[in-house]
């Protein structure tokens, strides 16, 4: 057939050019006669190369051809083929002798000024226009408009909308000769969505775990619970009568996963590629209970009408398998039953080949065979299952083991690093050169590379490469710097004001840069160091100013870190400082504290020690009962314990946060005197201990659905009764935990559901005095809409508790106010995460009407937690 068309082809473009030599030149058609090609002439086209054109065509002049010939029509079959043209023909224009004189005469295809959409939206076009690739000045082929018509319907196919039509309109650009635009027509229609997925066949696992199984592939929602409610009445009576218990609820599921569907988090709609992703999951499923034979036999898609259709399979289950005996060859650093115990399989087991390849190469705990060996230095360790026997309904499998020689780490190098400095990295790094091979160390050092904030940890990558003939292995690591450097602008509630805050906060600084002139782009940057800079106003009645620096690793050689911060704030009423009636606090201060990463009990474990002093100045200002005009001082040791083992510390998928504080001050009422009845002998020198708790856990549960975990305690306590608790470093609750500033060294904590502060114990004047004792706890379910490094993006479901109490004796762990609600939040480089929630408090707050109920909160900054 092909040989056919060809030679009609042939025959055309040899009628073509016979006519066109005809009107030149006289041929005899009925002799052909051989004859010199004395020159070829191109005419028609502006901007080929006429050169090249020639040497397409195949004819090249002192070529001796037969005119009428083959050599002609092959010449325009070749120049056709370009796709650059849309008409061609080949006249003669003159003979010499025996020397022919040839005249392209070509029209060449209208080129591409331009090209829109019509029927879409502006982030369809971004993506679409990403696949088609259409680039000014190419030439317009109807290769080319088809390509593109495929192209874009497979787009929004691949969305759902599987009766797209595409249109590609040309027209002629007024402004540039031989050149069109493109109008790329779109109509989606509506999105087909899937009536019915239909299994014939299972008889082992029910219908509803196995759609449950296809993710992407869900039927339309419909609840219709009485729908054909005889047939299953009839059907269940039946088994009940039967004793056919079994029976009985088959019939019952049968019926409800005909008649109601409740997809919450999935739409129908029918992706063939997930459908095939999905066929798969669906024989997941059947090997993991042990049916390794299971197969789909064949399926079907077909529409029901233009808005639905169904999808129709068949399976064939097959019988059931166990594992039996399991043995090991090859094996010398471990025993065979020591490997059979890690592999944590035993005989008459489910037969499950996702289980076994998981305990044998790699699963979330590390707790498999292969771990074993990666971590301790076994790189090119190897093992592969082999079923050796299959009997009735059990299969022996023979484990065959390389473990090779342990090999050591050679070099270690970064890669993608365009900011952050290689030793600010490699310090980070636990796969050190001369060590053994460890697969845990390089999983740890991903994760402490991610909680340094200066990478995106979507791309974070490690290749490891080998070198069996000495023995060792280079370790290349690869990163990819995201912004870390943020502002904050902030806006919260203190005091009936609005209280306005600006804050830049450089996470990656470099301290020792700050005098070279060619390291200012715009800052020194690159040693991991922190600066932050912090003012916070409300004109005359507030400001506060704070500045801190730290070095994470102090010298260089061990994480030590060493921190310094001083701050100013100033609350007063408002009037200026020559006015008699002004009321003003003042607190002056500064800290500094030392870090180090602990070995005991993990190294997940750090410790910080602080020291802390602030001077709290008043003039005329009530806050403490008999001193209005006076100054106190706040001079305290603080130690925190911590462990940190979350994945990300944007979007943690897995892992737990610790931290456990003791701050004190010194005790002096015990070893000096003190007038109990004088406020500023008092409380010259304040006296508290605090102590502080809190928990954080993530866990995941499918996919990037995220379980968070949270709860948080605190207790403010005295040394000595006669001088009481002091009024200071108490603790405010509810809200978002943005009232704006803290005045007195107070404590502020978010339970989202109530208004601010609402949670927080008053005196019988009804103002908030602060509590001693709270407690909260936390539930959060979180799914990611982007993880993005430039703008992540999570929304979260939660359920909240809490309390705070003026004393010990009135604390209740149990008796807590609860809220729930939803929320977002949107992580962006330069300002930090944004939050805003809904929630709503379920529990009535005594003398404060109005204080639960449906609330919003809102931060800037920091987190609401």
């Amino acid at each position: 057939m092909k040989r056919i068309v060809r030679y009609l082809f042939l025959a055309s473009c040899f009628l073509l050019v016979t006519s066109n030599l005809r009107a030149q030149v006289a041929i005899d058609y009925a002799n052909p006669k051989e004859y010199e090609i004395g020159g070829i002439e191109v005419t028609g086209t502006k901007y080929l190369d006429k050169s090249v054109l020639k040497l397409l065509s195949g004819l090249t002049v002192g070529d001796r051809i037969m005119v009428p010939g083959d050599q002609v029509a092959k010449a325009i079959e070749n120049l056709w083929k370009q796709g650059l043209f849309s008409d061609i023909s080949i006249n003669a224009q003159k003979v010499v002798g025996d020397k022919i004189f040839f005249e392209f005469v070509l029209t060449e295809r209208p080129r591409l000024s331009a090209f829109r959409f019509t029927g879409t939206k502006k982030s369809e076009e971004d993506d679409v226009r990403e696949k088609i690739k259409l680039i000014k000045g190419k030439v317009v082929t109807e290769d080319l408009l088809l390509t593109t018509q495929n192209i874009v319907g497979e787009y929004y196919i691949d969305k759902g909308f599987l009766n797209t039509e595409v249109k590609i309109t040309e027209t002629p650009d007024a402004t540039l000769p031989n050149n069109v635009v493109l109008t790329i027509a779109v109509n989606r229609k509506k999105k087909v969505k899937i009536n019915r997925v239909i299994i014939h066949g299972n008889e082992k696992i029910a219908v509803g775990k196995l759609k449950r199984t296809m993710k992407e592939t869900k039927e339309k929602n419909a609840f219709a619970p009485f729908r054909n409610s005889e047939v299953a009445v009839k059907n269940i009576v039946s088994a009940i009568v039967k004793s056919d218990m079994n029976g009985a609820i088959k019939a019952l599921e049968k019926h409800l996963n005909e008649n109601v569907k409740l997809n919450i988090f999935k739409t129908s709609k029918y992706l063939e590629p997930k459908y095939t992703e999905d066929k798969g999951n669906l024989i997941a499923k059947y090997n993991s209970q042990g049916f390794r034979d299971a197969t789909i036999l064949r399926d079907s898609v077909y529409r029901i009408n233009d808005k639905e259709i169904n999808v129709e399979l068949w399976v064939e289950e097959g019988p059931k398998y166990y594992f039996r005996n399991i043995t090991w060859t090859g094996n010398t650093k471990y025993t065979s039953d020591y490997l059979s115990k890690v592999l944590g399989i035993k005989k008459g087991d489910i037969y499950n080949q996702a289980a076994l390849e998981a305990n044998l190469l790699m699963n979330q705990q590390s707790t498999d065979v292969s771990s074993l060996y990666l971590d301790d230095g076994y790189l090119f360790f190897d093992v592969k299952p082999v079923e050796i026997l299959v009997e009735n309904d059990s299969i022996d499998i023979e484990m065959r083991m390389r473990e090779g020689k342990q090999a050591r780490i050679n070099k270690v190098t970064v890669i993608g690093n365009t900011k952050t400095n290689d030793h600010v990295i490699l310090r980070e790094i636990r796969t050190k050169p001369g060590m053994l091979f460890s697969r845990s160390d390089i999983i740890r050092s991903q994760r402490e590379l991610a909680n340094l904030g200066y990478f995106n940890s979507e791309t974070l990558g490690v290749n490891p490469k080998p070198n069996p003939v000495d023995g060792t292995v280079d370790i290349e690591y690869k990163v990819e710097e995201k912004p870390s450097d943020q502002i904050e602008l902030s806006g919260g509630w203190g005091a009936g004001r609005i209280v306005g805050t600006l804050g830049v906060s450089f996470n990656n600084f470099s301290m020792r840069n700050i005098f070279k002139k060619n390291a200012w782009q715009p800052l020194p940057a690159g040693d991991g160091q922190k600066l932050s800079l912090r003012v916070q106003s409300n004109g005359l009645f507030f400001q506060s100013y704070n500045a801190s620096f730290t070095e994470p690793w102090l010298g260089g050689k061990k994480p030590n870190s060493l921190s310094f911060s001083v701050f100013h704030s100033v609350q007063s009423n408002g009037k200026p400082k020559s006015d008699a009636t002004r009321q003003a606090i003042k607190i002056t201060g500064g800290s500094v504290g030392f870090g180090t990463r602990l070995k005991w009990p993990d190294d997940f474990f750090t410790a910080y020690a602080e020291g802390i002093y602030q001077l709290y100045t008043l003039k005329n200002y009530p806050l403490i009962a008999g001193l209005l005009d006076g100054s106190s001082n706040n001079l305290s040791g603080k130690l925190t314990l911590s462990r940190n083992s979350i994945s990300d510390p944007i979007y943690p998928q897995r892992g737990s946060k610790i931290t456990a504080s003791l701050q004190a001050t010194f005790p002096r009422a015990m070893y000096g005197s003190v007038d109990y009845n004088d406020p500023a002998s008092k409380y010259k020198w304040l006296e508290f201990h605090k102590t502080k708790f809190s928990y954080s856990w993530f866990q995941n549960l499918a996919g990037k659905l995220v379980m968070n975990v949270r709860t948080q305690f605190g207790f403010l306590g005295l040394y000595n009764r006669q001088l009481g608790l002091t009024p200071f470093e108490r603790f405010y609750l509810g809200g978002s935990g943005l009232s704006g500033f803290s005045l007195d060294g107070r404590e502020i904590v978010a339970l989202r559901g109530y208004g601010d502060n609402t949670l927080t114990p008053t005196n019988n004047q009804g103002s908030y005095t602060g509590g001693t004792i709270y407690n909260k706890y936390s539930l959060e379910l979180r799914y990611p809409v982007s993880l993005n490094p430039s703008a992540t993006i999570f929304g979260l479901a939660f359920l909240e508790a809490g309390d705070a109490y003026d004393k010990f004796d009135n604390f209740n762990p149990f008796g807590v106010k609860k809220s729930a609600g939803f929320g977002v939040r949107i992580f962006l480089p330069m300002f930090g995460l944004l939050g805003l929630d809904w929630g709503y408090g379920f529990d009535d707050i005594p003398g404060r009407p109005g204080s639960n109920g449906s609330n919003f909160h809102f931060s800037i900054g920091q987190t609401i937690e």
